[in-house]
């Protein structure tokens, strides 16, 4: 069902416990994210996990073991998404270590990343890939400044 009027609907649950987020915070950066990417949402963000990251990589993609990020689409157009992602913060945590950020900021990428394939980006094969990264990349540089700039300018 769509929402009357196209307004923005949101919903981000926090249904783990390896780090405390900010939902708050992230709520308002996706929604300015949205609005910068001229789009309107009806969006579900699940904070999970890796338990219950699996249980979903299982049930409905029938791959074990946990992932970063799961996005399900259920009928998003070119000027409004439609689908839910699930989240999941301890892989974040072990992807900053990795690659030498944090795991905050790979939340912020994860939540992108899920926007960018709800806007129709793949990144099964390697060309597609390095599409969807380069637009990725631009879009987590997008946040960063965001996130330096004084709240009274946003």
């Amino acid at each position: 069902p769509t929402v009357p009027g196209g307004a923005t609907v949101l919903l981000l649950r926090n249904r783990q416990k390896d780090r405390p987020l900010d939902v708050r915070a992230l709520r308002l950066l996706t929604l300015d994210l949205l609005e910068a990417m001229g789009l309107q949402a009806e969006l579900g963000v699940q904070f999970v996990s890796p338990k219950a990251m699996a249980r979903v990589n299982w049930r409905f993609l029938q791959h074990e073991g946990t992932t970063d990020v799961i996005t399900f689409d259920y009928g998003s157009t070119a000027e409004r998404l439609h689908g839910e992602c699930f989240i999941c913060v301890a892989d974040a945590v072990t992807q900053a270590e990795a690659f030498g950020t944090t795991w905050s900021d790979e939340v912020v990428r994860y939540v992108i990343h899920a926007i960018l394939h709800l806007r129709g980006y793949d990144d099964l094969k390697p060309d597609l890939r390095r599409i969807m990264k380069r637009e990725e990349n631009r879009w987590v540089r997008w946040a960063t400044r965001r996130a330096r700039q004084d709240p009274t300018e946003r």
